[in-house]
């Protein structure tokens, strides 16, 4: 990867890439199962070698760069971060998109999973929100649900568990130390989706 420049510097393009990472602001969330789609566009910040700084916006912080090889093909990249809670992040996500000039088709949004377990992946493009309100946010912004999803499973809380005190709770001792394999994975199949497209995605990190 190779970085393109400071954040809101570069002039809008059509062929640019907007990578989101769901989740909530703050230390106190940062360790929390919904918060994995921000540990995700950060491990792809670090590949880069650049941190996140605030959108001229004032509504999200990003990263700009390009995956690959640096040079002219390589795909260029926006990552992101809503400095708002998780259930108004399509806010941001709008802002950004409208900014870039970036349609649904070259958005990717990294979220947690209740229906798929620890340690698994799954990659799609379209499909409803489950009850995640991030997504649910995502869609009334953009008007569509027809944007990528990189899945990154939690699995369902044990026991009578609510779901919102699981998904808002650090991830287990056992579970910290596979996290980030899981984050790494979840890197590469953003990656590997905008460089190779969804059916290449799909059957490498589908399993």
């Amino acid at each position: 990867m190779s970085v393109a420049g400071p954040a809101g510097g570069p002039q809008p393009t059509a062929d640019v890439w907007l990578v989101v990472g769901l989740g909530n602001p703050g230390p106190s969330y940062a360790g929390h199962r919904h918060n994995v789609g921000h540990l995700v566009v950060d491990e792809l910040a670090t590949r880069m070698g650049a941190g996140f700084r605030a959108h001229k916006s004032g509504r999200a912080e990003v990263v700009e760069g390009r995956f690959g090889t640096p040079g002219a093909a390589a795909p260029r990249v926006v990552l992101a971060k809503a400095r708002c809670y998780m259930n108004e992040s399509g806010g941001p996500v709008s802002t950004l998109a409208k900014f870039y000039k970036i349609g649904p088709d070259r958005i990717i949004a990294i979220h947690d999973e209740l229906d798929i377990d620890f340690g698994t992946l799954r990659v799609k493009l379209g499909g409803g929100d489950n009850g995640h309100n991030g997504l649910r946010s995502m869609r009334s912004a953009l008007g569509t649900g027809d944007f990528y999803r990189v899945r990154a499973g939690i699995g369902r809380p044990p026991g009578r568990q609510p779901v919102a005190d699981y998904v808002l709770s650090d991830y287990s001792s056992v579970q910290r130390k596979e996290l980030p394999f899981q984050v790494g994975d979840a890197a590469d199949a953003v990656e590997c989706l905008v460089t190779e497209g969804l059916e290449q995605t799909q059957q490498r990190f589908n399993r």
